[in-house]
């Protein structure tokens, strides 16, 4: 049984004999970056399993099946198993998001595929759907990863999604808003919270949502070039 990650292209072979310490400290060299946990994920072999932990104190991280089928929270203290044949790994610190890869040779689960588009044309999720308005906002947040998959980006501000779309900021709060409740109603975590949840942590739990689950993805950003004809004006 092997596990191994990938990150910026440089593939890590996980020894089941010696956990894997992801932050900045431990062979990703992830050390450029003063948010960043010293120790933040620990990947290990437990009774003949993969499972990831988190070990840091503030910092979340979402993880999914390769389909964005089923995702998971994984919060300080919490800890999960690895069962599928590839895990995409999403996390943010301060405004830089890393996005790496797990593969594992004998899965413990395979996903089933689920239907991701309904008659409307709206885009869904099983039964999360968006406005063709709320998917121009996701767009504008997560561009920088779609375009840079499998490796760091950073998440923009608010006012530069708004200047994207060529919304005022006025409605793109309210539209963070609205997207932020629908996904918080279907059992989405980390889009409410303190008053900190409200800036830079609440868009990048929103992007790592909605790029581990395929809920958008870089075929969708041609919309950007032209957000007025895809805008539905709600």
């Amino acid at each position: 049984m092997s596990l191994s990650l990938e990150f910026c292209g440089e593939w890590f072979h996980i020894d089941p004999g010696e956990p894997f310490l992801v932050g900045r400290e431990g062979p990703l060299e992830l050390d450029d970056n003063q948010y960043l946990h010293r120790r933040f994920l620990v990947i290990s072999h437990v009774d003949g399993m993969w499972w990831i932990e988190n070990i840091g104190a503030r910092l979340s991280a979402t993880l999914a099946d390769a389909e964005g089928v089923t995702q998971a929270y994984l919060q300080p203290g919490a800890r999960l198993p690895l069962v599928y044949a590839d895990t995409t790994l999403l996390f943010t610190a301060g405004r830089t998001t890393y996005e790496m890869r797990l593969v594992n040779n004998q899965p413990a689960y395979v996903p089933s595929a689920v239907s991701e588009t309904s008659e409307s044309g709206a885009t869904t999720i099983g039964p999360i759907e968006l406005t063709n308005s709320q998917l121009l906002l996701v767009l504008a947040l997560s561009e920088p990863v779609l375009t840079g998959r499998g490796t760091t980006s950073s998440i923009p501000s608010s006012q530069s999604a708004a200047d994207r779309l060529g919304w005022p900021i006025t409605r793109f709060n309210r539209k963070l808003d609205h997207v932020c409740d629908r996904l918080t109603r279907y059992g989405v975590r980390g889009l409410h919270g303190g008053p900190e949840k409200l800036a830079v942590n609440r868009r990048a739990r929103l992007v790592e949502h909605a790029v581990a689950t395929r809920l958008v993805t870089p075929d969708m950003l041609y919309r950007l070039e032209d957000p007025a004809a895809y805008d539905d004006a709600n």
